[in-house]
């Protein structure tokens, strides 16, 4: 289909509107590789799949530490230059190998402060063909907020991206990125500063105060970017038991970070880089950018802080979209593409949300978009062995790549999905994860599950003759009016998937043909 058909498409789409992963807008940006030249890692990301919430079809990183010694020198680490050579080689190689578009590559803090700089970038382009693009540090903290942007439309906030020798901020305010400025509070050029610890948090604070000047109060939430961060977060998740191994909005308080800070103190850093999987040159700058964290706590107070697990690559990507697809919900463009890709009657999932829906009737808009993801998502993981589908589902729902979600709305939608295959929730791997939902939360996935495990009976081509669904809550009736043609489908399977949805909600039944 053609993106003039697409246009003419009339069908009413409901809230989410048409999908757009086969616009041609759209499928322009369906594999696009970027590699993100930093300060201490060389990075190449190719994204694939929905464009709105791509999937990783690739990521290496090479922790190349480029920036290392540049306080010293003014030169990039020659040892780093060799290795960051030989990784964009291979990156291009590997471009070529899965016939990628020319890879978009660009370089930050390091190359564009050292003085060989210009001669390293020379050298990559005559040795394969990578054009490197240079950006200043404004550029840096647009990029890193635009990445945000892509995992959460429409946020607000400050967006905080620390890389080895620099750090950002940019201003985001109903998808737009306002004001930026950018600092030397690396942690490797930290790491060199002379005067030792009290000389390191003299010089951070009096930085932070110059930032807090030039972009004024701060006080909505924080949205961390870069590895440093994601370390410190990995090791708040260790000291907390937190069950979710998922850095993507995880969440952290101020009070949480002091914790953490006195934690990786009192640490040995080996040990504890082991516990929690941190590379050793990652965990060798943790107790620098802890001392970062704490002053930008203290001098912009957030209400919150997010971990966004997208930053400047992500940015790259969201620079190439339509203005169209910046505005889609991330989620459901996922959820969509992965319907159209796996499930085995792509596009029920849209007669199932609007077969079950009146059971949702007076939900809120967040709750919604959630039980729409799960139509769409209900039948993905058909070929898993039939003793683990649902198992897999909760699995996936809880830890792949879906931007827009925060950690208790990704177990609501795993538990739903995991009752679409199974009647009950015990007895599996993931029982700790149940309580980062409510009680009533976990009774609204079991409803929506059982919802769907009963939908899914009514497998039919056409949507109008499934028949529909009323729920009087006041009554605490549970009324069901199929169509002759799908009368035949309310078998003894179906009968007992319906009457254990009742049971959910405390309901009795009321059923006709129509």
């Amino acid at each position: 289909m053609d993106g003039s058909a697409q246009n003419r498409d009339t069908r009413d789409w409901g809230p989410f509107g048409r999908p757009l992963f086969n616009d041609p807008a759209s499928r322009a940006l369906s594999r696009v590789g970027v590699v993100d030249i930093g300060s201490n890692s060389v990075r190449l990301v190719v994204f694939d799949g929905a464009a709105r919430s791509p999937a990783y079809f690739y990521n290496e990183k090479i922790m190349c530490a480029l920036g290392a010694g540049m306080s010293e020198t003014g030169r990039l680490n020659p040892q780093g230059r060799v290795r960051a050579l030989a990784a964009l080689k291979r990156f291009q190689y590997l471009a070529q190998g899965m016939d990628l578009p020319p890879l978009t590559a660009v370089a930050t803090a390091a190359v564009r402060d050292a003085e060989d700089g210009p001669a390293f970038c020379e050298d990559v382009l005559r040795e394969t063909g990578l054009k490197i693009h240079v950006i200043d540090g404004r550029e840096e903290a647009r990029l890193s907020a635009q990445g945000v942007l892509l995992g959460w439309p429409g946020s607000y906030g400050l967006v905080c991206d620390i890389g080895g020798s620099s750090m950002e901020l940019a201003e985001i305010s109903n998808g737009e990125v306002g004001r930026r400025v950018t600092s030397s509070l690396g942690p490797l050029k930290l790491r060199e500063l002379p005067g030792g610890a009290k000389g390191r948090r003299r010089h951070i604070k009096t930085v932070m105060e110059a930032l807090r000047d030039e972009m004024g109060e701060q006080g909505n939430r924080l949205f961390l970017v870069g590895g440093s961060w994601r370390a410190i977060a990995r090791i708040d998740m260790h000291r907390r038991g937190y069950p979710l191994h998922v850095l993507h909005e995880y969440r952290m308080t101020s009070r949480a970070v002091s914790k953490t800070a006195k934690y990786i103190a009192e640490r040995d850093l080996e040990e504890l880089r082991q516990e929690c999987g941190i590379s050793g040159a990652r965990m060798s700058l943790v107790p620098y950018a802890i001392d970062v964290l704490r002053r930008l706590l203290r001098t912009f107070g957030p209400k919150d802080i997010a971990v966004s697990s997208y930053g400047i690559r992500e940015g790259m990507l969201y620079e190439q979209m339509p203005a169209k697809l910046r505005d889609r919900d991330p989620l459901i463009e996922a959820c969509r593409f992965a319907e159209a890709k796996d499930a085995r009657l792509p596009g029920f999932g849209k007669s199932l949300y609007q077969f079950i829906q009146p059971l949702f009737k007076n939900a809120p808009a967040d709750r919604i978009r959630l039980v729409k993801a799960a139509c769409l998502l209900h039948d993905v993981s058909w070929r898993a062995h039939p003793d683990y589908r649902a198992e897999t589902c909760f699995d996936n729902a809880t830890r792949a790549n879906l931007g827009g979600l925060k950690h208790s709305e990704r177990v609501f939608l795993g538990m739903a999905l995991l009752y679409r295959y199974r009647n009950k929730r015990e007895g599996t791997r993931f029982e700790e994860l149940y309580d980062l939902l409510s009680g009533p939360d976990q009774q609204q996935a079991e409803v929506l599950g059982k919802a769907l495990r009963f939908g899914a009976m009514l497998w039919m081509s056409d949507e109008a003759a499934m028949g529909q669904m009323r729920w009087r809550p006041k009554k605490k009736v549970l009324e069901l009016r199929l169509s002759k043609p799908a009368w035949p489908l309310f078998g003894e399977v179906a009968e007992a998937r319906f009457q254990s949805l009742a049971s959910a909600l405390d309901a009795q039944t009321d059923v006709k043909m129509i």
